[in-house]
Protein backbone atom coordinates (compact mmCIF):
# COMPACT_ATOMS: atom_id res chain seq x y z
CA UNK A 1 0.00 0.00 0.00
CA UNK A 2 1.82 3.30 -1.19
CA UNK A 3 1.19 6.69 1.21
CA UNK A 4 -1.67 7.95 -1.18
CA UNK A 5 -3.55 5.39 -0.69
CA UNK A 6 -2.56 5.48 3.18
CA UNK A 7 -4.32 8.98 2.75
CA UNK A 8 -7.54 8.29 1.68
CA UNK A 9 -7.65 5.27 3.91
CA UNK A 10 -9.21 6.17 7.51
CA UNK A 11 -8.33 3.94 10.32
CA UNK A 12 -10.89 1.00 10.35
CA UNK A 13 -12.51 1.49 14.06
CA UNK A 14 -15.14 -0.22 15.35
CA UNK A 15 -17.86 2.58 13.85
CA UNK A 16 -16.44 1.37 10.67
CA UNK A 17 -16.72 -2.40 11.38
CA UNK A 18 -20.49 -1.68 12.74
CA UNK A 19 -21.33 -0.01 9.46
CA UNK A 20 -19.92 -2.62 6.91
CA UNK A 21 -21.40 -5.44 8.65
CA UNK A 22 -24.41 -3.21 8.95
CA UNK A 23 -24.74 -2.82 5.14
CA UNK A 24 -23.97 -6.75 4.33
CA UNK A 25 -26.90 -8.38 6.93
CA UNK A 26 -29.55 -5.34 5.40
CA UNK A 27 -28.41 -5.80 1.96
CA UNK A 28 -31.31 -7.89 0.34
CA UNK A 29 -29.61 -7.81 -3.33
CA UNK A 30 -26.55 -6.84 -4.44
CA UNK A 31 -23.90 -6.62 -8.05
CA UNK A 32 -22.11 -10.04 -8.06
CA UNK A 33 -18.76 -9.75 -10.41
CA UNK A 34 -16.97 -13.06 -11.76
CA UNK A 35 -15.05 -13.76 -14.27
CA UNK A 36 -15.84 -15.46 -17.58
CA UNK A 37 -14.43 -18.87 -17.61
CA UNK A 38 -13.92 -18.72 -21.55
CA UNK A 39 -11.92 -15.40 -21.40
CA UNK A 40 -11.71 -14.15 -18.38
CA UNK A 41 -13.72 -10.90 -18.93
CA UNK A 42 -15.48 -9.95 -16.07
CA UNK A 43 -19.17 -10.43 -15.59
CA UNK A 44 -21.23 -8.43 -13.42
CA UNK A 45 -25.01 -9.48 -12.71
CA UNK A 46 -27.33 -8.53 -10.38
CA UNK A 47 -28.34 -11.19 -7.42
CA UNK A 48 -30.92 -11.68 -4.20
CA UNK A 49 -28.71 -11.92 -0.77
CA UNK A 50 -29.15 -13.22 2.82
CA UNK A 51 -26.50 -13.88 5.21
CA UNK A 52 -24.99 -16.33 7.32
CA UNK A 53 -24.63 -16.92 11.31
CA UNK A 54 -21.40 -15.51 10.74
CA UNK A 55 -22.11 -12.84 8.26
CA UNK A 56 -21.06 -14.06 4.88
CA UNK A 57 -23.23 -13.32 2.30
CA UNK A 58 -25.80 -16.30 0.94
CA UNK A 59 -27.22 -16.78 -2.83
CA UNK A 60 -29.17 -18.79 -4.48
CA UNK A 61 -28.48 -19.07 -8.13
CA UNK A 62 -29.68 -21.30 -11.43
CA UNK A 63 -27.33 -23.16 -13.07
CA UNK A 64 -28.77 -21.45 -16.34
CA UNK A 65 -27.07 -17.68 -15.04
CA UNK A 66 -24.06 -16.83 -16.20
CA UNK A 67 -22.37 -15.95 -13.01
CA UNK A 68 -23.08 -19.78 -11.97
CA UNK A 69 -20.89 -21.63 -14.24
CA UNK A 70 -18.37 -18.74 -13.58
CA UNK A 71 -18.41 -19.78 -9.93
CA UNK A 72 -18.09 -23.01 -10.75
CA UNK A 73 -14.97 -22.59 -12.77
CA UNK A 74 -13.44 -19.70 -10.72
CA UNK A 75 -14.48 -19.17 -7.01
CA UNK A 76 -13.10 -15.21 -7.09
CA UNK A 77 -16.19 -12.78 -6.67
CA UNK A 78 -16.97 -9.80 -6.21
CA UNK A 79 -19.92 -8.41 -4.21
CA UNK A 80 -21.37 -5.16 -4.25
CA UNK A 81 -23.72 -4.17 -1.64
CA UNK A 82 -25.61 -1.01 -0.18
CA UNK A 83 -28.77 1.20 -1.65
CA UNK A 84 -28.59 4.31 -2.67
CA UNK A 85 -31.32 7.34 -1.24
CA UNK A 86 -32.27 10.49 -2.22
CA UNK A 87 -29.92 12.71 -3.97
CA UNK A 88 -26.34 11.78 -5.47
CA UNK A 89 -26.06 8.10 -5.08
CA UNK A 90 -22.15 8.21 -4.89
CA UNK A 91 -23.05 9.49 -1.36
CA UNK A 92 -24.48 6.54 0.15
CA UNK A 93 -22.78 4.02 2.19
CA UNK A 94 -21.84 1.00 0.45
CA UNK A 95 -19.45 -2.33 0.75
CA UNK A 96 -17.44 -3.80 -2.06
CA UNK A 97 -16.28 -7.56 -0.51
CA UNK A 98 -13.60 -9.69 -2.36
CA UNK A 99 -14.76 -13.26 -1.79
CA UNK A 100 -14.22 -16.92 -2.48
CA UNK A 101 -17.60 -18.61 -3.47
CA UNK A 102 -18.11 -21.98 -1.64
CA UNK A 103 -20.76 -24.15 -3.49
CA UNK A 104 -22.98 -25.72 -0.21
CA UNK A 105 -23.54 -29.17 -0.95
CA UNK A 106 -27.68 -30.10 -0.80
CA UNK A 107 -28.67 -31.93 2.46
CA UNK A 108 -25.57 -30.68 4.12
CA UNK A 109 -25.74 -28.93 7.53
CA UNK A 110 -24.45 -25.82 6.17
CA UNK A 111 -26.79 -25.82 3.13
CA UNK A 112 -30.08 -26.51 5.11
CA UNK A 113 -29.19 -23.24 7.16
CA UNK A 114 -28.25 -21.29 4.52
CA UNK A 115 -31.80 -22.50 2.86
CA UNK A 116 -33.21 -21.64 5.81
CA UNK A 117 -32.30 -18.51 6.21
CA UNK A 118 -32.14 -17.59 2.88
CA UNK A 119 -36.13 -18.49 2.96
CA UNK A 120 -36.90 -16.51 5.73
CA UNK A 121 -35.89 -13.10 3.90
CA UNK A 122 -37.21 -14.30 0.53
CA UNK A 123 -40.21 -16.61 1.12
CA UNK A 124 -40.88 -16.27 -2.65
CA UNK A 125 -38.19 -18.12 -3.30
CA UNK A 126 -39.59 -20.91 -1.80
CA UNK A 127 -41.26 -21.25 -5.29
CA UNK A 128 -38.01 -22.35 -7.37
CA UNK A 129 -35.72 -23.32 -4.56
CA UNK A 130 -35.99 -26.71 -4.72
CA UNK A 131 -35.69 -27.12 -8.33
CA UNK A 132 -33.00 -29.34 -9.13
CA UNK A 133 -30.80 -26.34 -11.25
CA UNK A 134 -30.60 -24.47 -7.90
CA UNK A 135 -28.37 -24.23 -5.50
CA UNK A 136 -26.94 -22.08 -2.70
CA UNK A 137 -23.61 -20.85 -2.88
CA UNK A 138 -21.71 -19.26 0.15
CA UNK A 139 -19.45 -16.40 0.01
CA UNK A 140 -16.45 -16.09 1.75
CA UNK A 141 -15.51 -12.74 2.45
CA UNK A 142 -11.12 -12.16 2.12
CA UNK A 143 -11.56 -8.48 2.63
CA UNK A 144 -13.59 -5.72 1.71
CA UNK A 145 -13.35 -1.68 0.93
CA UNK A 146 -15.98 0.44 3.18
CA UNK A 147 -16.98 3.75 1.69
CA UNK A 148 -19.09 5.06 4.64
CA UNK A 149 -20.15 8.58 2.75
CA UNK A 150 -17.97 11.48 1.23
CA UNK A 151 -14.25 11.14 2.79
CA UNK A 152 -15.08 7.82 4.71
CA UNK A 153 -13.40 5.09 3.13
CA UNK A 154 -11.76 1.68 5.09
CA UNK A 155 -10.20 -1.34 4.18
CA UNK A 156 -11.55 -4.35 6.46
CA UNK A 157 -10.15 -7.42 6.82
CA UNK A 158 -11.77 -10.92 6.99
CA UNK A 159 -11.69 -10.99 10.78
CA UNK A 160 -13.19 -7.89 10.77
CA UNK A 161 -16.09 -8.40 9.13
CA UNK A 162 -17.55 -11.73 9.94
CA UNK A 163 -18.54 -12.64 13.77
CA UNK A 164 -16.41 -14.64 15.76
CA UNK A 165 -16.40 -17.92 15.34
CA UNK A 166 -16.93 -19.70 17.92
CA UNK A 167 -19.96 -17.72 19.00
CA UNK A 168 -21.55 -18.24 15.37
CA UNK A 169 -21.52 -21.78 15.59
CA UNK A 170 -22.78 -22.26 18.95
CA UNK A 171 -25.05 -19.81 18.03
CA UNK A 172 -26.10 -21.62 14.99
CA UNK A 173 -27.18 -25.00 17.43
CA UNK A 174 -30.17 -22.71 18.82
CA UNK A 175 -31.02 -19.81 16.38
CA UNK A 176 -33.75 -21.98 14.57
CA UNK A 177 -35.53 -22.95 17.33
CA UNK A 178 -35.13 -19.34 18.76
CA UNK A 179 -37.11 -17.63 15.95
CA UNK A 180 -40.08 -20.17 16.04
CA UNK A 181 -40.26 -19.71 19.35
CA UNK A 182 -40.19 -15.82 18.78
CA UNK A 183 -42.69 -16.01 16.19
CA UNK A 184 -45.50 -17.95 17.61
CA UNK A 185 -45.21 -17.02 21.25
CA UNK A 186 -43.96 -13.13 21.21
CA UNK A 187 -45.28 -11.24 18.33
CA UNK A 188 -45.77 -8.37 20.96
CA UNK A 189 -42.34 -8.21 21.66
CA UNK A 190 -40.93 -8.30 17.80
CA UNK A 191 -43.56 -5.27 17.12
CA UNK A 192 -41.90 -3.31 19.81
CA UNK A 193 -37.73 -4.43 18.23
CA UNK A 194 -39.96 -3.00 14.67
CA UNK A 195 -41.08 0.33 16.42
CA UNK A 196 -38.69 1.38 18.98
CA UNK A 197 -35.64 0.61 17.53
CA UNK A 198 -36.60 0.77 13.09
CA UNK A 199 -39.02 2.93 13.33
CA UNK A 200 -41.28 0.81 11.90
CA UNK A 201 -45.08 1.20 11.67
CA UNK A 202 -47.26 -1.27 12.96
CA UNK A 203 -47.66 -4.21 11.25
CA UNK A 204 -47.43 -8.05 10.98
CA UNK A 205 -43.60 -8.01 11.42
CA UNK A 206 -41.78 -11.50 12.11
CA UNK A 207 -38.54 -12.51 13.72
CA UNK A 208 -36.58 -13.88 10.43
CA UNK A 209 -32.82 -14.52 11.99
CA UNK A 210 -31.05 -14.12 14.72
CA UNK A 211 -27.14 -13.62 14.86
CA UNK A 212 -24.01 -12.44 16.91
CA UNK A 213 -24.57 -8.61 15.82
CA UNK A 214 -28.39 -8.34 15.87
CA UNK A 215 -31.72 -9.47 14.41
CA UNK A 216 -33.10 -9.14 11.47
CA UNK A 217 -37.28 -8.58 11.01
CA UNK A 218 -39.51 -8.53 8.04
CA UNK A 219 -43.28 -7.96 7.40
CA UNK A 220 -43.68 -8.51 3.48
CA UNK A 221 -40.98 -6.80 1.43
CA UNK A 222 -39.98 -4.21 4.19
CA UNK A 223 -36.82 -5.47 5.67
CA UNK A 224 -34.95 -4.00 9.36
CA UNK A 225 -32.26 -4.79 10.85
CA UNK A 226 -31.82 -4.28 15.07
CA UNK A 227 -28.71 -4.04 16.62
CA UNK A 228 -27.38 -5.55 20.21
CA UNK A 229 -26.39 -2.84 22.20
CA UNK A 230 -22.86 -4.99 21.86
CA UNK A 231 -22.05 -8.10 20.00
CA UNK A 232 -22.69 -11.50 22.05
CA UNK A 233 -19.45 -12.81 23.45
CA UNK A 234 -21.10 -15.70 24.43
CA UNK A 235 -24.23 -17.40 22.12
CA UNK A 236 -26.14 -17.92 25.91
CA UNK A 237 -26.47 -14.44 26.07
CA UNK A 238 -28.71 -14.31 22.90
CA UNK A 239 -31.80 -14.56 25.49
CA UNK A 240 -30.51 -12.07 27.86
CA UNK A 241 -30.18 -9.46 24.86
CA UNK A 242 -33.71 -10.14 23.35
CA UNK A 243 -35.14 -9.61 26.50
CA UNK A 244 -33.45 -6.55 27.32
CA UNK A 245 -34.40 -5.25 23.41
CA UNK A 246 -37.72 -5.53 25.18
CA UNK A 247 -37.50 -4.19 27.71
CA UNK A 248 -35.54 -0.85 26.89
CA UNK A 249 -37.59 -0.77 23.85
CA UNK A 250 -40.97 -0.34 25.64
CA UNK A 251 -39.55 2.23 27.77
CA UNK A 252 -38.59 3.96 24.77
CA UNK A 253 -42.15 4.00 23.29
CA UNK A 254 -43.46 5.14 26.50
CA UNK A 255 -41.63 7.83 26.62
CA UNK A 256 -42.94 8.91 22.99
CA UNK A 257 -45.95 8.66 23.85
Amino acid sequence: MNDKTKDVLRETDDEAIRQARTLIRRARYGAIATLDPKDGSPIATRTATATDIDGAPLILVSRLSAHTGALDADPRCSLLLGEPGKGDPLAHPRITLACRAQRLERGSEAQLRAARRYLARHPKAALYADFPDFGYFRLDPVSASLNGGFGKAYALTRAQLLSEPAVSAALAQSEAGAVEHMNDDHADAISIYARAYAGAPDGKWRLTGIDPDGIDIADGDDVRRVLFPAPLADASQMRVALVELVRNGRQKLQAVA
